[in-house]
This record gives structure tokens, C-alpha cells and sequence, in this order.
């Protein structure tokens, strides 16, 4: 028995829920949906999801700000909310639910933004991101996804040359998350694409969509254990809505 898991930043679940999320969930039947940047509580949603009856909801204390969601067909066995630095959790970005044979940990890491104005507040962020997953990863193997606000490699944005030290695209930035992959997590959507063009986000600005002029910054990745279990990983750009797109991966089960 496969597990699908889909990743989503939707850039505020109410104004998604009027764009065919619904039917989204319904075509692409996933068991685990982590979604960031839902900007809402759960009492301000009117949302029915019968088929998941498990709903964990984080959000930021700022109203219409951050925060993050899982809904899951399976009932998780323990919950984490936050555990990075206080902003995890006054801002709603991290969500760990630990299920019978991995831990999944949805992520909305926080933007650099314009002028680098909070680089030195991302590195810390990166730091302890890491250490919080390979501390869980003593216990069971980890998948995490979500929007890591990185473009790890030239070949993950259309423009690098022009967007180098921009945020998303730094070097401390590309260094933080090739700290992750060197120490045991797989970016698993290269494992099985090594293509040009395959972007996860696209500004609502000069038409970038249309022209594909995008960003992957928009991951799953798990603990290198589990690589015999994935069986596909994938983008849907053609997914509107937000403005990225949806991504996921399919484990299959872990026979002993």
C-alpha cells in the first residue's frame, strides 16, 4: 500500500477554497496534504474534508499571516507544533505529526526578504531547522516538505545570475540546504528529474507564469533510509490558485 503526500503553499487557504481546492483534493486523492502560508485559523475556515478526519492547524498568532496546515487520513501518533526558534511557533511555521513509520514535518521557512533584512534572522532559522530534524530522525526516518523559500541550484530558477544574492538565492542560503542534502536527506524531486524549467512559484508580476519564468523553492525530502520506499516525486504546475504550485511524493510501504 502506496502513501501519497502533497505539499502546498497556498497562499491563504480562503482564497484557495475559492479556486477549486476541493476539487484539487478530491482528483489528486492524497493521504497526508501539508499546506503553508494558509493565513487564517481554523474557526475563520469553513472547510469539509470528510474523507481526512485528522485536522492539525498552526497558525500565526498575526492575523492573515504565515501559518500552516496538515489534514491526514491517518491519525498521527504524536504532534509537535513550532520547536524552531520562537517564530515556529508565534508565526505558525512548522508542523511535526509522527505517523507509524516516519515522522512528516511541514515547513514554511521564513523569506530573507528585500534587502536581506532578515538574512542573519534566516540563518539561525536554517540552523535549528536542522538540528530539530535530525534530532527527530535519532527516533524514525523524516520526510519534511513545504516552502523552503530556496532555490538550491542554478538550474531551480530561471533567471540566476541576475536573482544571485536576492533572497531565496543567496549563498547562505544554497549552502544551508546543501548541509541537508550532504548530511543524509534526499531533494526528491531530483532524483527523479534532472530537467531545466520545473519551477514550484512564479511572481504574479510581468506575466512569469505564462513565460514560466519561475522558482523551485517548493520541496519534499526525506532521510535517506527511506529511498527504496519512493516511488515517484513530482510538480503540478498546471495546478492554479496560489501562486505556487502543488508537489508531492508517493512512498510505498515499508515491508520488514
Amino acid at each position: 500500500m502506496a502513501t501519497k503526500l502533497i505539499s502546498w503553499n497556498v497562499n491563504g487557504i480562503r482564497s484557495v477554497l475559492g479556486k477549486g481546492f476541493l476539487d484539487f483534493v478530491k482528483k489528486e486523492n492524497p493521504d497526508i496534504i501539508c499546506l503553508q502560508e494558509i493565513k487564517a485559523n481554523k474557526e475563520q475556515v469553513d472547510l469539509k474534508l470528510s474523507q481526512y478526519p485528522f485536522h492539525l492547524w498552526h497558525s500565526a498568532k498575526k492575523q492573515g499571516y504565515s501559518g500552516t496546515a496538515i489534514f491526514s487520513k491517518v491519525k498521527p501518533i504524536n504532534v509537535i507544533y513550532g520547536g524552531v526558534l520562537e517564530e515556529g511557533t508565534t508565526e505558525g511555521r512548522v508542523i511535526a505529526a509522527e505517523f507509524e513509520q516516519y515522522y512528516v514535518i511541514n515547513v514554511y521557512t521564513p523569506n530573507s526578504q528585500r534587502g536581506l533584512t532578515r538574512l542573519d534572522f534566516r540563518q539561525k532559522w536554517d540552523e535549528e531547522f536542522f538540528k530539530f530534524v535530525k534530532e527527530l530522525e535519532k527516533n524514525k526516518p523524516v520526510v519534511f516538505c513545504g516552502d523552503l523559500n530556496v532555490a538550491h541550484r542554478e538550474i531551480d530558477l530561471a533567471n540566476p545570475k541576475s536573482n544571485h544574492e536576492n533572497p531565496g538565492f543567496t549563498d547562505q542560503e544554497r549552502a544551508a540546504f546543501s548541509r541537508v542534502v550532504e548530511n543524509g536527506f534526499i531533494d526528491t524531486f531530483r532524483e527523479f528529474n534532472q530537467q531545466p524549467q520545473q519551477y514550484t512559484w512564479w511572481s504574479y508580476m510581468f506575466n512569469a507564469r505564462a513565460k514560466n519564468i519561475g522558482w523551485r523553492i517548493d520541496y519534499f525530502c526525506i532521510s535517506k533510509i527511506l529511498r527504496d520506499q519512493l516511488e515517484h516525486a513530482f510538480i503540478l504546475p498546471e495546478v492554479k490558485g496560489s501562486d505556487h504550485c502543488p508537489v508531492g511524493i508517493v512512498l510505498k510501504e515499508y515491508v520488514q
